[in-house]
């Protein structure tokens, strides 16, 4: 393994933080246990597909660490792990290369895969080869043997270092949703003829099997549903094919349908009738009448959404990955979103665009602050959601915000700091928990919850007024864009979709957070509301240098959509005369440097005039001049490179959570169990194989 290799071994000493709900779980009736128990499984029979999204070897490695640590007795029955201590005796590891194969064998499990969820970036062991192969050897288990042969190469492959990136496989990356020889080009003629065939995406792969002829394979439980053949122009072909991880998807299906007489009302019941025949049939549609429902669900006591929601790891921007939560909801929190809420159409109308720009009636969403029961996902749950991410519903029914207490509130000992100055240390540690609750409410409910789409929809008819077209603050001429009939936000910005609104969300959360109103909703009055706002501000800058870590200078490639985000915040705050960056004298370390006098002036006139370009550009349809300028906005100077040295050297592992699991005691009546496990990473590989996903 070369030394320019070492960027990419799998982290070591990363901290595992359990998300604590017990007490939460506790609080259930019976049958609010069984409707959680019964959708978090069926969210995990999700995980092969999950996996499956990043690479075609992806499934096999997770497979490779389950042989490896189930125990063999048990691998009919409920799986349990195997006696770790003694596999350890029996493979004769020296006690740095045990810790070396429990890492990388954890953080497989945590990502479904052997690539970073936050970041796209591949992970190699950190122990040499044969000594992972006497592990393999170690647990007896013919098949872990023979998926071990068919995955060591690619296990330990740095080389090409174009593999080394999720994206697409006809540009030297690697995508679980594409075949090798499918283009970008081919991605976007697919595009066009699947929009004008009213056939979504979301759910789906792209294989192609020779020129102009493509196959669509659309994941449902349903193999049997007939294929459908679409033709285009020059001779495009492309074949629907339905029943793609038909087994995973029945299972998913069954437990849904589990999950129905447990409902606590008609639209909890409505809503799973309607995921299953979505996870049935292949239905997009059926999905999004699930997620009218799920709106209309106010305040539920136990809250979930599952299907394939975001499209953050499909270089086209179009596919979504599958994922599902369960979470309980946390009353005392709550009660201050919900105030946030009532006064929320009140902040809106504060952001920086005129009201032309702005959905017409705000309809206030449910917004409840949640302690994450189970989350299916690769790698880390997220702070907070805002779904569903079907736009028209949106707009016109609603959404609902989530915030998740427990991800939020989870913080590993001794965690390392990084760039923020000595003298700015202590209240940063102080207020920086305070701080991100109120970045993530505002960027949840005011950020994605605002702006509007004007669109013509169907042809001749237009939610704004086309007569009278309204006035670009950009430009100060009338608008010449918008959404023509067919068009989503998603297929006209592309790949740059899922950043471009993290970014816009974040923004608004920088705009608003000096608000003193806002400030008081969340407790924080007085000198305490400046302090919380410096550092949202402080937090913002240093998200925004630490994102470098996610950027490829090689390939000039940004491997996640926030913190590409959260750069071009950072340069805005560089740009304004805000922030500074400072390299100490041994040239090793940086610090940040914010006035804080300039926040509530310079910061947040510059933020608001970054704020209003990207929501016009979204609104109108723009993307020649948005993505133009989002491009710009995002682009690494080559003389930051120092600055990515560092920040490479400086960096942290990423925090593993820590799930439980619930099992179901078969008897004259079902009670389900709960199960904690220790925070170790012997207790966090023995969730995963309890798991049994």
């Amino acid at each position: 393994m070369t030394i320019a290799s070492n960027q990419y071994l799998a982290d070591t000493n990363a901290p595992i933080c359990r998300l604590e709900v017990s007490k939460h779980f506790d609080t259930l009736t019976d049958t609010q246990k069984l409707y959680a128990h019964y959708i978090a499984r069926a969210s995990w029979e999700g995980a092969r597909v999950l996996s499956r999204s990043q690479s075609e070897y992806a499934p096999g490695l997770y497979q490779l660490f389950e042989e490896i640590f189930t125990d063999p007795a048990a691998r009919e029955s409920q799986p349990r792990v195997r006696d770790i201590e003694a596999l350890k005796a029996k493979a004769g590891l020296s006690e740095e290369s045990w810790k070396y194969f429990l890492e990388y064998a954890a953080q497989v499990f945590y990502n479904l895969g052997n690539f970073k969820s936050f970041g796209d970036t591949k992970f190699l062991p950190r122990l040499p080869v044969d000594e992972l192969e006497k592990v393999v050897k170690s647990a007896d288990s013919p098949k872990a043997t023979e998926l071990f042969g068919q995955l060591r190469e690619f296990i330990y492959q740095v080389e090409p270092t174009e593999g080394l990136l999720i994206g697409f496989p006809a540009e030297g990356h690697i995508s679980g949703y594409y075949s090798s020889n499918v283009s970008k080009a081919d991605v976007q003629t697919v595009q066009a003829l699947l929009e004008k065939s009213d056939i979504s995406a979301l759910n789906t792969r792209l294989l192609k099997t020779s020129d102009n002829k493509f196959e669509l394979h659309v994941a449902c439980a349903d193999a049997y549903k007939p294929t459908k053949t679409l033709k285009g122009d020059d001779g495009l072909e492309v074949k629907v094919i339905y029943g793609e991880f038909a087994p995973h998807f029945a299972k998913i299906e069954e437990n849904i349908r589990k999950a129905i007489p447990y409902a606590a009302n008609k639209h909890q019941k409505k809503m799973l009738e309607c995921y299953a025949e979505s996870f049935h049939t292949g239905s997009i549609e059926a999905h999004r009448e699930s997620q009218r429902h799920w709106i209309k669900d106010v305040g539920p006591t136990v809250e979930t959404n599952i299907g394939f929601i975001e499209t953050y790891r499909d270089p086209a921007g179009v596919r979504a990955e599958w994922e599902g939560f369960v979470a309980v909801v946390n009353k005392e929190m709550t009660q201050k979103f919900e105030v946030l809420v009532n006064k929320a159409e009140k902040f809106v109308g504060r952001l920086p665009w005129p009201k032309e720009f702005e959905v017409d009636k705000f309809i206030k969403p449910d917004f409840t602050s949640l302690e994450v029961m189970s989350f299916a996902t690769s790698g880390s749950p997220p702070a907070g959601i805002n779904i569903p991410n079907y736009n028209d519903i949106r707009m016109a029914e609603g959404f609902k915000n989530v915030s998740l207490g427990n991800v939020l509130s989870a913080k590993a000992p001794n965690e390392k700091i990084t760039f923020v100055k000595e003298e700015d240390l202590a209240l940063f540690k102080k207020y920086m928990g305070p701080a991100f609750e109120v970045q993530v409410g505002l960027h949840e409910l005011l950020g994605h919850g605002s702006g509007k789409l004007l669109q013509e929809e169907p042809a001749g008819k237009y939610n704004f007024d086309h007569d009278n077209l309204p006035i670009s603050p950009i430009t100060g001429k009338k608008i010449t864009t918008w959404y023509k009939p067919g068009e989503t936000w998603g297929s006209v910005f592309k790949s740059a979709a899922s950043s471009y609104e993290e970014c816009r969300a974040e923004a608004v959360a920088m705009y608003l957070c000096v608000d003193r109103e806002i400030l008081s909703i969340f407790g924080h009055n007085d000198q305490e509301a400046l302090d919380i706002f410096f550092c949202c501000y402080l937090q913002m800058a240093r998200a925004g240098l630490v994102a470098l870590e996610f950027y490829d200078p090689k390939s000039k490639k940004w491997g996640q959509a926030h913190m590409q985000a959260r750069f071009a915040i950072l340069q805005v705050f560089l740009e304004a005369g805000l922030v500074k960056i400072e390299t100490n004298p041994s040239g090793d370390n940086l610090a940040i440097h914010l006035d804080r006098t300039k926040i509530e002036t310079d910061g947040v006139q510059a933020v608001g005039t970054f704020l209003q370009k990207l929501n016009v550009y979204k609104a109108t349809a723009d993307a020649a001049e948005g993505l133009k300028f989002y491009t710009a906005q995002t682009t690494v100077p080559d003389s930051w490179a120092k600055y990515r040295d560092i920040v490479l050297a400086q960096k942290q592992p990423r925090k593993i959570f820590l799930q439980c699991n619930t099992f179901v005691e078969e008897s004259s009546t079902e009670k389900v169990v709960f199960k904690e496990y220790p925070v170790t990473l012997e207790g966090y590989i023995e969730s995963c194989i309890e798991r049994n996903v």
